[in-house]
């Protein structure tokens, strides 16, 4: 039975060293409880951290293609509009040759080439 007994307090001991343990500093200061709740932490924040990170990334790439669609919108909007600028240059400088040429022609005695008198409006 004295053996039942000090077995019985050897293991409490042991229990009760471990406990203590926890709660002992370590070198620098900080108990293996401290130590164990630092590391959980840690893993909450990054945990926290690349979610936040997954999430910006995913709205960057959003940014970057509409930013990319409405790039080449623009892009084909401009030479949509140099090439409507170009056609209207290239017929209003036809406009003008054939102008001077008539107003030539007229000079010269080609009265079919002439201008028509604009007619008053009529009331």
């Amino acid at each position: 039975m004295i053996r039942t007994i000090f077995a019985a307090v050897g293991a409490l001991t042991l229990f009760a060293g471990t406990q203590v343990a926890a709660f002992e500093p370590l070198p620098d200061g900080t108990t293996a409880e401290e130590r164990a709740n630092t590391a959980r932490l840690n893993a909450e924040q990054r945990a926290r951290a690349e979610a936040e990170n997954a999430a910006y990334q995913k709205r960057l790439a959003a940014f970057e293609a509409q930013k990319a669609s409405a790039e080449s919108k623009f892009i084909s909007e401009t030479a949509a509009y140099e090439a409507e600028k170009a056609r209207i240059a290239t017929m209003s400088a036809e406009e003008r040759i054939q102008w001077e040429a008539d107003a030539a022609a007229c000079k010269a005695g080609d009265v079919a080439r002439c201008a028509k008198p604009e007619t008053p409006p009529q009331p």
